[in-house]
């Protein structure tokens, strides 16, 4: 049977609504969320011809070496986070600069189709009357995943698209977005919870809900 309280899309940790199955299952679509979304990245990347043999620091299925502080952190407070950096040479591509965005953008894929799979899993715990709030809650953060990965903030996908649109091979300020992103998305999503600045959330949870309940019907 399905849970009565249904689940908040995006869902974020609440302390007047705690329940500890809610923050198991969390803790455990975060973990799938940042090893699909690394790995889809290497694989994706290795695809496109960025292979390099035994390259264990990549391919290893272990989501806690895919963890990162500030990224796992930004999960607990705005929903959505980020892996530890995946390295990725575009010098061995063949169009370096946009099949690098294609390889980052390879998480969010990844992301999308562990929903597809959450969603299912939903269904089938559906039909067997069986609580599936796991999978429920690892579909809409996978989804948030994707979904907010488009923001071109360093470390997210979406900065990926940065150097196509800068002109200036010395500019510097690029460099220094690579640096301060991370505290800079965790900064917006402090000020979403504590105040009423929320014109990210408010642009891109309305999609996350749409697909959620595409995929979960």
């Amino acid at each position: 049977m399905l849970p009565r309280n249904p689940l908040p899309v995006p869902f974020l940790l609440d302390p007047q609504t705690f329940a500890l199955d809610d923050v198991v299952s969390f803790c455990v679509a975060i973990l799938v969320a940042v090893l699909v979304n690394a790995e889809g990245q290497y694989l994706m990347a290795a695809f496109l011809g960025d292979t390099r043999p035994g390259a264990k620091d990549r391919l290893h299925f272990n989501a806690f070496l895919h963890l990162d502080l500030l990224g796992t952190l930004c999960f607990f407070v705005g929903g959505f986070g980020w892996p530890r950096k995946m390295q990725i040479d575009p010098e061995k591509f063949r169009g370096p600069r946009i099949y690098n965005v294609i390889a980052r953008f390879g998480g969010s894929l990844g992301n999308f189709l562990m929903a597809n799979i959450a969603a299912s899993a939903v269904w089938l715990f559906g039909t067997l009357s069986m609580d599936s709030r796991v999978f429920q809650m690892m579909a809409a953060v996978n989804l948030t995943q994707a979904v907010y990965n488009v923001l071109p903030i360093p470390p997210l996908a979406g900065a990926s698209i940065l150097p196509l649109l800068s002109t200036d091979k010395d500019n510097k300020f690029l460099p220094l977005l690579n640096q301060v992103g991370p505290f800079l998305l965790l900064a917006i999503c402090l000020l979403g919870r504590i105040s009423s600045w929320t014109w990210i959330s408010d642009a891109l949870d309305p999609v996350v809900r749409y697909l959620y309940e595409l995929i979960i019907g």
